[in-house]
Order: structure tokens, then sequence, then C-alpha cells
């Protein structure tokens, strides 16, 4: 029964990896066949070009002066100058090249996600609707969404005791959820940025009550990765009468909540800065080349497991790993309840290591890991640290660490949802798919819903 069912669905998915393969072929010998060794020269020139821009891009981020400057001008005019190269040189060959190259990578994305081996998705809770839901608002938060989308009157319609921050004093918002708590209020949500979404998050971990994610922010990453509608705020306000319960981690550092995550190194100390609010790009600009050559700041260490992080220019503690595998995923999270912290750690020393970024497929200044603990440790008493994007101070060593199923979050029933994450590209694992033979991957797709047989 089985076989029958999922036969042409491996028959696709061995098809989209053999023309995968097929392209990437055509792809490499095209060059040479067009243009002989100038043609292999060319791509080579290309190479060099992006390596050439990687380098300038770090001298522009690490010197100061006309060097800078100049080295700006050169990681602007490289890329413009080797596509300049190609185009006229390769003629019709390079547009060839790029179709080619995208199909191969199409078909290839399309062969591995047939496999079956998806990841699982967030498990959802029905509980009934809270009686006594208790809102913080922050009335600037996003610019103002709070008042441009209605979100006070909406949550008041439907039964929310609702609280607007006052902009012009600064309001410990976890002694007003406690108090909240305290008065018999059965859920605690938040219209604000991520970093106070944290604070009362863990307030609502501590007493086993559900928390209301409202995406007035100006990110709403946390927002984001729980598949809210981050461009309706109003609609997360639905879960107060329709919604469900998802059971996510909860991140700690130094004792200090985080729902995103946990930074320390070069960016803790920008947006530690005291003009950084008014001047982003002008203080980064203005920082960044002592952070990065260490003439700035404190010596890290970061140890998670086995692995130990010596000197790394910039760690991320995340609540769970974020998606690097997929650029189109970059950045979020896929799930929230793996009950492990991501890791990614930083060090770049050189414009050849800059390069290796871009060009080495596991460049040695990158470190991306996942831990239960993670302990960021320095040669100075305490550290600049950002959690959730909030600029803070700790002591160090910092203990990182991550709450499974902690914190109860309501969402509505109906949401965007998160895009299902693609599986890393793996051409060997192509070159097994297209040399297959029978059910294979047909059995393996549907093993684990209760399906038998098939071959092995």
């Amino acid at each position: 029964m089985a076989v029958d069912m999922f036969g042409g669905d491996h028959r696709g998915q061995q098809w989209a990896a053999r023309a995968s393969l097929t392209a990437a072929a055509l792809a490499v010998l095209l060059p040479p066949a067009y243009g002989g060794v100038d043609g292999v020269l060319l791509l080579l020139a290309g190479v060099a070009g992006a390596a050439l821009t990687a380098a300038a891009l770090w001298w522009t981020l690490t010197r100061r002066g006309v060097v800078r400057w100049a080295a700006a001008l050169l990681a602007v005019a490289t890329p413009v100058a080797v596509v300049v190269l190609l185009t006229t040189t390769l003629l019709w060959v390079l547009p060839v090249w790029l179709l080619l190259w995208g199909v191969a990578l199409w078909s290839g994305r399309y062969a591995l996600r047939s496999t079956g081996q998806r990841t699982r998705r967030m498990r959802e809770h029905r509980t009934p609707p809270p009686r006594r839901p208790f809102l913080l608002m922050n009335p600037r938060s996003g610019g103002g969404k709070v008042a441009a989308f209605g979100l006070r009157e909406k949550a008041e319609r439907l039964g929310a005791h609702v609280v607007l921050l006052d902009p012009e004093r600064h309001q410990d918002v976890t002694a007003l959820a406690r108090a909240a708590v305290a008065n018999g209020a059965d859920l605690l949500g938040v219209a604000g940025g991520d970093g106070t979404q944290a604070l009362v998050a863990a307030v609502a971990a501590e007493h086993g009550l559900p928390f209301l994610v409202i995406s007035a922010g100006t990110r709403n990453h946390f927002a984001m990765d729980l598949g809210l509608d981050r461009d309706d705020p109003a609609a997360c306000l639905d879960a107060l009468t329709d919604g469900v319960e998802l059971h996510v981690d909860l991140g700690f550092a130094g004792g200090h909540p985080f729902v995103n995550n946990a930074s320390f190194g070069a960016y803790a100390a920008v947006v530690q800065d005291p003009h950084y609010r008014g001047d982003k790009i002008g203080t980064t600009w203005e920082l960044l080349p002592d952070l990065l050559t260490r003439r700035r700041g404190p010596e890290l260490t970061a140890r998670a497991g086995d692995t130990t992080l010596t000197a790394p220019q910039a760690v991320l503690v995340s609540n769970n790993p974020y998606g690097t595998a997929d650029p189109t995923g970059f950045g979020r999270r896929a799930r929230l309840d793996t009950g492990l912290l991501g890791v990614l750690g930083l060090r770049v020393d050189s414009a050849a290591e800059a390069a290796g970024l871009l060009l080495d497929p596991d460049p040695a200044g990158l470190t991306v890991l996942t831990a239960p603990e993670v302990v960021v440790d320095a040669d100075a008493p305490q550290i600049e640290a950002g959690l959730d994007g909030e600029a803070t101070t700790l002591t160090t060593p910092v203990h990182c660490r991550i709450a499974p199923a902690a914190l109860r979050v309501r969402v509505p029933r109906t949401r965007p949802g998160v895009p299902e994450p693609q599986p890393p590209f793996n051409w060997r694992r192509l070159r097994k798919l297209a040399a297959s033979v029978g059910r294979t991957a047909g059995v393996r797709g549907v093993r684990g819903r209760g399906a038998e047989g098939g071959g092995t």
C-alpha cells in the first residue's frame, strides 16, 4: 500500500536530483567548452574578485581615514568590474551559466524537500480562554502601533485590563506584572518590543500563566518565530477568544530572561554606547575599528559543551538555534521548543580570514553549534551585553541556560505560521537520490506515519 502511494513521489524526487546534478555538471563544463583556458581564467577572476571584495569590506570596517574610504571604494568597484568583465567577455555564456546553476539549486531543493524529512511543528494545546487577562502596552513601540491599530480599544472590548506605559518616565514592567498576578490575572501580555516581552514572559513562566505576544514592536522577531501576523498587531488579540497554546523555551543569561538572544562582544558594545540611539550608523562606524581589532573591550571566551571559543569578536547565544543552512531562512528559528541554546561565534583577524568567510563552505572563523548551557567569560569583572536588543552589563562569568517548555504562549488559532525551513543543500545526498533504485525514499518518507514494508 505504501509503495503504490509514494512511488510517484520517489520518481519525481529521483528525477529532480538527476536534473540538479546534470545542470550543475553543465554549468561547470560550459566556460571551458566556450572559451577554453580563457573561460576558466575568467571564472577564477570572478572568485578572486569575491575574495578581494570580502577583504576590502574587512579593511573598511577595521581601518580609519583615507585607508577606510579607499577600501570602501574598492569593495564597491571590484564586484562591478567583475560583472562587467564577465558580461562583455562571456556574452551569452554568463546568463546561461547562471540559469544552469539556478536550475541545479531549485531542482536540488525540490528533491531534498521531497524526502519527507520535515521539521516537526510545535504542538498546539487547546485551553479555555482567559477570564482576567492583563496587558501592558507601550504607546511608543513600533512608532506608535498601539494607537495606529487601536490595540487598547480592541483589547478592552475583549475583556482585558490594559495598562498604558508612560513614555515620560521609567516603569518597572516586572513589578507591574507581579502586581497583576497578585490581583488575580490569569494571562499576561505585552504590546511592545522583545526586551519588554522577555521581562513579562519571565513572570508568566514563573507563575505558570499563559503569555500573549502582541506584535507592536519594531522588528518583532519573537512574534515572527511564533508565526504571528507582524503586519496587523490587532490580529494577535484574537487569541483572547479563539486561541491555542504553544509551550516554548525561555532563555536566561546571568539570571536575566531573553526570548530571542543574548549578544556579547562588538554588537553589545555598540548598542551600549550612549550615542547609539541617536546615530546608529555613525556610532557603529566609529566604534567597529577598535572593537574588531581588539584595541577596545575585554577578550571573550565562550564554552559550550566540549567546545571553547577563544577570543571571538562576537558571540550570539539564542533561545533555540537560528537557521543557517538556507539563506532565505537565515535569522529565523523553525522551532522554539528544542530545549537547546543556539551559539554563533565569530573570530576574524585578517583580510584573508574575512575572505574565507565568504568562500570557504566551513570557515574556521565561524562557529555554529547548540548546547543546553553556555558560559561566556572575559578578562574583566563585567562585560557589556545585549539582551533582546536592550543594552546591559553582566558580571562574569555569564552563565546562559535554557528553560525547556517554561513559557505557555497563547496565539490565535488562525495565524500566518512559520515557513517550512529548507533542508541543507547536500550534493552527496543528491547523488545517492539520483542513483537510488526502487522504493527506498518513498518508504522512508512515510516511516513514522505507520507505513510498513518496502525496500531498504
